[in-house]
């Protein structure tokens, strides 16, 4: 049956006029000054992006998930909001790019917007208002024009120069749009977080101390009027059709699950849906550990491995640990980063070329870097530790790596067709171990979790996983 939250919590979507008006370091500022007012929030992030929940959890101390119209879904985003948001005070859902920007230039599908009408959310407009004053209003209007549908409630205008700028853009927009000026915020260069190929630096890797995040609060606690925009805050109307808390299911296989800052790059709901479906899930390092757990299949996630090329060769011990489980027919799932681990070998940024586990015959190189960016979605072809011919899953691509030539021995049991409508057979397979440059996010299928624990439950000799229902999203 649906049941009702108990404590009513609030919501507000934080969406930018474009990317690079600075959505993450708002976001952030107000998830911790909300934090120091004593309220528990929960963040989520639209799209596909591994890193901006990264630092909502470091700030939250709370599991973030990112909520994607065109990978999962109306019901799956709405459930996941009402699910782990239960017990906070207020949720905060950053946005990606600019919040109209989705899967192409025709509609709304894969955006902020989408998102926030899906949840009937109060939507904070982001404005970068260095070069403008006047003007930000008219931004702002022309946003709250553009779909009569979305709710945008507040304003916030980012790298103002000073309190004359500021009271000209407040008086702007309070003069010509419905949306409230909430706050409007000095530019700061000495909070801004730094950045690299794939985006910005990880949170597990200190970019934000807890200095810099006491001073980002600090910042926005001057800028912001924040009980005016928890008043705009709308609230979580969404539902969870759950009845009672299903009951923890038996334990049916050790997956172990590289994690560390080689490879940081998880969907919360991946990890969650393979417990769900009766994986323990073991974490381990493939930099520092010097032999496997005991586990029934591997899972390596995507990150930064060409950053530290030098040091997973020089583990030679976990490398052939990998290399054996693989030999003996343990299940493994790699996409991207792990792709490129268990690659020959991995040539780094400064064209050094470094030893892997020798998996995949072929060399992984970041030179010239071309750059793989899209959603993608996925047809099994063959047999795989996901799931059987005929399985239909969503992901995304983010790579600057590629691949040397594979041999035609090499089994491909993925078809993609990515957004753009190009389509190529990938899904590398050898032994029981599948390897892609593509993110699935399980959520897209409820089957490929299932199926993994069903693979890595099961005998050696075969993948256990039943033919594909005739589900669809």
């Amino acid at each position: 049956m649906s049941v009702a939250f108990s404590r009513s919590p609030r919501l507000l979507v934080i969406a930018g006029v474009a990317s690079g008006v600075g959505k993450t370091t708002v976001t952030l500022g107000l998830l911790e000054a909300f934090r120091r007012k004593g309220l528990t929030v929960q963040a989520f992030k639209v799209g596909p992006d591994f890193i901006d929940p990264g630092f909502h959890e470091l700030v939250t101390g709370r599991p973030s998930y990112n909520l994607d119209g065109w990978m999962c879904g109306r019901d799956h985003v709405r459930a996941t909001v009402a699910r782990r948001a239960r017990d906070a005070d207020l949720a905060i859902v950053e946005g990606v790019m600019g919040c109209f920007d989705g899967l192409d230039g025709t509609g709304e599908e894969g955006s902020t917007a989408q998102v926030a009408k899906w949840l009937a959310a109060s939507v904070v407009l982001v404005i970068d208002a260095g070069a403008q004053a006047r003007s930000a209003a008219a931004v702002a209007f022309g946003f709250e024009r553009f779909d009569p549908d979305l709710n945008i409630a507040a304003v916030i205008a980012n790298r103002v120069a000073g309190d004359t700028h500021a009271r000209w853009v407040r008086d702007a927009i309070a003069g010509y749009c419905r949306a409230v000026p909430v706050g409007t915020i000095p530019d700061d260069e000495t909070l801004a977080l730094p950045e690299r190929h794939l985006g910005l630096v990880t949170a597990g890797e200190g970019a934000l101390t807890s200095d810099k995040r006491r001073r980002l609060a600090e910042l926005v606690e001057r800028s912001v009027d924040l009980d005016a925009l928890l008043d705009t805050a709308s609230p979580l109307r969404v539902e969870a059709s759950c009845g009672a808390p299903p009951p923890e299911p038996p334990v049916r296989a050790r997956i172990g699950v590289a994690r560390d800052p080689a490879f940081c790059f998880y969907y919360r709901d991946n990890l969650a849906l393979l417990e769900a479906a009766g994986a323990e899930l073991v974490f381990w390092s493939p930099l520092t550990d010097r032999a496997l757990p005991r586990v029934d299949g591997l899972y390596f996630g995507g990150g930064y491995p060409e950053l530290h090329a030098a040091a997973l060769a020089a583990n030679t011990s976990i490398r052939e640990s990998v290399r054996a489980f693989a030999t003996a027919g343990g299940p493994i799932y790699a996409e991207c980063g792990g792709l490129m681990y268990l690659a020959d070998a991995l040539e780094d940024l400064d064209g050094g070329t470094h030893a892997m586990v020798g998996l995949l015959p072929t060399i992984v190189r970041m030179r010239p870097r071309r750059l793989s960016l899209g959603y993608t979605e996925v047809t099994f072809t063959g047999a795989a530790p996901l799931g059987a011919a005929g399985v239909v899953a969503r992901g995304h691509e983010f790579h600057y790596s590629s691949i040397d030539p594979l041999p035609d021995a090499i089994s491909r049991v993925y078809r993609l067709r990515r957004c753009y409508g190009e389509e190529c057979a990938e899904g590398y397979v050898v032994g029981r171990a599948l390897m892609s440059y593509v993110h699935l996010h399980f959520a897209s299928n409820p089957e490929l979790a299932g199926c993994f624990v069903d693979a890595c439950a099961g005998p050696t000799d075969r993948y256990p996983c039943r033919e594909p229902s005739a589900w669809r999203r």
